[in-house]
């Protein structure tokens, strides 16, 4: 027996009568006669006793409505839970994040937007520095990775879209000797002591480019894998840090923030993702996110 002869019989026994139940399946009657038939032989009995004006159930053709009903139930259940989960409403979302994605306000808005449209979706985070985040979506540990590109090059299997791009501004302590400037200048910063966010195995490319903007090698203090250690030791007065110009929302005791001038580094942040993808919950994340830059 397959699921449709199981529905051909609940709509026999809906219907009390052949001509009825035939008209409401669209085909002709003798074919759901023939169906209901075979159906019989199968199971070795009849279901139904027949009348010219009447089709009622035999016992076994109650025993087998009940059946019928749960199998053609779960049939449909089973086909929607698949077609929700094609969808991205249903299943979970691993994301890995370096901390500018959190500083920057970009991941917490994608959450949110996300979490309003698929509230069933499960959300995972966890913090890992750029060249990290690559290799976890490569191993299947995480599916999407929001992190700088400065310098990286990443693997011919993922690929990247650029969701933010933001001025640099420099971090400093209240009691450094530019903090009276107002507006700081690539000269000014070139030899002082840089505190660095480290990108893991890609920090080579990371140095050249702020050697390109500084004019000169920049002078590196401290290289640390927390957004907040950045800025710590900049509020402890170890250095000063290039960062998003958005930092400015985020206040630390001692610590001031001075814009630059006509820097041509730029802060940026990349969304990284399989190229092959195929769960519908990770790419309706990718699909909202591209909506919200």
């Amino acid at each position: 027996m397959d699921l449709r002869q199981l529905r051909y019989f609940l709509t026999v026994v809906e219907e009390a009568h052949f001509g009825r139940a035939a008209q409401r399946l669209n085909i002709v009657q003798p074919a759901l006669s023939m169906q209901i038939k075979a159906l019989e032989e199968e199971v070795g009995g009849v279901l139904f006793l027949r009348t010219t004006r009447k089709v009622e159930m035999t016992e076994a053709g109650k025993l087998f409505r009940a059946e019928a009903e749960l199998a053609v139930a779960q049939a449909e259940r089973a086909k929607s839970v698949v077609q929700r989960a094609l969808r991205g409403e249903t299943g979970k979302v691993r994301i890995g994040f370096a901390g500018n994605a959190v500083f920057t306000g970009k991941l917490l808005a994608d959450m949110r937007a996300f979490t309003a449209a698929y509230p069933q979706v499960e959300i995972e985070l966890q913090e890992l520095a750029p060249q990290w985040q690559s290799e976890a979506i490569l191993a299947g540990k995480i599916d999407v990775g929001y992190c700088p590109a400065m310098g990286i090059e990443f693997d011919s299997q993922l690929s990247t879209e650029l969701i933010g791009d933001w001025p640099m501004i420099i971090a400093m302590a209240k009691e450094h000797p530019l903090a009276s400037v107002e507006l700081l200048t690539r000269q000014m910063i070139a030899k002082e002591p840089l505190i660095v966010y480290s990108t893991g195995k890609a920090n080579d490319g990371q140095l050249a480019q702020l050697e390109r903007a500084l004019g000169s090698p920049p002078c590196i203090a401290h290289q640390v894998s927390s957004t907040l250690s950045v800025l710590m030791l900049a509020a402890a007065g170890q250095g000063i840090a290039l960062v998003p110009s958005t930092f400015e929302q985020v206040p630390l005791p001692d610590l001031l923030y001075k814009p630059l001038d006509n820097f041509s580094l730029r802060a940026n942040m990349i969304l990284l993702y399989r190229t092959q993808e195929s769960t519908g919950s990770v790419k309706a994340w990718l699909a909202l996110t591209r909506e919200n830059k």
